[in-house]
Formats: structure tokens, sequence, C-alpha cells
């Protein structure tokens, strides 16, 4: 490794998913990159670990300026696993992605494409997290790359505020319309289990956006072509809540 910047990069589709190659080949054009990845998929693992498991790793790739590994655990197992073990100094950046699904409104709290990019803003390094809205395993992730490449750049040279990531999730359009700084979208998943036999569910359902006339969503953004960009905080107490139950509860 050089005196380039240091990018470690993970994901929850597995270390052999598209998404994450296409992020791989991106980051080598702007430093050293160190993939650790599941080896497998680990959709919606958010910010899972693996308190009672042993987690093993593999080397698969190592040439210059770039080491690819695999890893038994979660994507939050192998950010922590990176951090506290692989690497020799602390990356500049950590990217995860890119995830072949949005990760927009409420499914940031599901995610481990996030719960990768969460884990890294929890030990100071900045980190962005990539995400496709796509049901496809095989994608055309060039539409893409200027703003992915964009973006990190902009976070290597200026950083990002302490305990803050930015979450970026792209419509799945030749071409898009731009790029929108928003906040989450307000949203549920409904009917989200099915029978699956006698006593037996599985997991399906849909998402409904509960704003959707709301044009400074993330949801917004995408319906109508724009890939989004929203900052996302490890602080979540609500703060006017706070004030009133102090006045309330605790009151003479």
């Amino acid at each position: 490794m050089t005196n380039r910047p240091l990018i470690l990069i993970s994901n929850d589709d597995g270390v052999q998913a598209q998404g994450i190659k296409v992020l791989t080949a991106l980051m080598q054009g702007l430093g050293d990159v160190i993939v650790v990845a599941p080896d497998g998929p680990r959709s919606a693992s958010a910010c899972s670990i693996s308190p009672l498991s042993t987690i093993t790793i593999r080397l698969l790739m190592e040439e210059d300026g770039l080491k690819v590994y695999q890893c038994s655990g979660t994507p939050t197992d192998c950010v922590k696993l990176a951090l506290d073990g692989l690497l020799t100094r602390k990356p500049d950046l950590v990217v995860s992605g890119i995830n072949h699904g949005d990760n927009a409104s409420v499914s940031v709290q599901y995610s481990g494409t996030v719960g990768a990019a969460l884990e890294a803003c929890m030990k100071q390094v900045p980190a962005i997290a990539f995400s496709l809205k796509t049901k496809s395993l095989q994608c055309d992730f060039s539409p893409y790359e200027e703003v992915i490449m964009q973006t990190a750049r902009y976070v290597l040279e200026h950083g990002l505020p302490q305990d803050v990531l930015l979450n970026v999730n792209f419509p799945e359009v030749p071409v898009l319309k731009g790029t929108k700084v928003c906040r989450l979208s307000r949203g549920a998943w409904r009917k989200e289990m099915v029978e699956a036999g006698v006593n037996a569910y599985r997991l399906s359902g849909y998402f409904e956006n509960l704003e959707p006339e709301a044009d400074d969503t993330d949801y917004w953004a995408l319906d109508h072509g724009f890939a989004s960009i929203t900052p996302i905080q490890l602080d979540m107490t609500a703060y006017r809540v706070m004030e009133r139950l102090r006045g309330e509860i605790l009151k003479g």
C-alpha cells in the first residue's frame, strides 16, 4: 500500500455482487482499496453482529493497491474486523454498496448496506452508503458513476461532521436528471408477512410512501429521476420531546 488515501469497502449483497465490484473499480481511482465483504447475501441485516459465532475471513485477491477479503459475518462484522484487525492504519473513507435495491426512507433501519456505513461512522471514519433502486442482480451502473465519484471526492477532501454519514440512492434510469440533497421520506412497509405453509410465513410486502407529494424527500427524488443524498446522524435523541418530558414527568 502507498501513501494514497485508504478506502475500505463493504456491502450486504456479498463479495461477489456486481455492485461492490463496480464500486471497487471506481474507488481504485481515488486511493488504495481494501474490500471486506460477506461471503454471501446479508440483506436486511441492519447493524447486526455475530457475538455467538466465530468469524472467519479469507483473502481472495491481492494486487498493488487492492486487497479483497470475504468474511463469514455480517456487514457490521466486516467493518469491525477491518478496523480492529486487518488495517494497519485508519481508513480515510468507508463506502458501502452499491446495493441492489434502494435504501431510502425507513429502509435505512433495516439495511445492512447502511449498517456497515453506520459502524464506520461510530468509529469516527467518514462513510457513504450507495444503493440503486432495482430488483435486478445485473445492472448498468454507468449512469451513476459521476455522482459516486463526486460524492467520494468531496468526503475525502472535506470530511463529514462527527456522527454523520451520507446515504445515497439512485433511481434505475439511463440518464439522471440531477442530484437532490434531501431528507428521508416518511413511509412504512405493509402486508409484510404472507403464509408459506402450515404455521409458516415468509417476508414480502410493499412500501408505502406516506407523503408522496412532498418534494423534499429521498423518495420524491427517486420517483422523479434524481439521485438522492441524505445526511444521517447517529444521535436518535428526540430533543423536543426530551424538553417536554423534563417539564411534565420531572415536575414537582
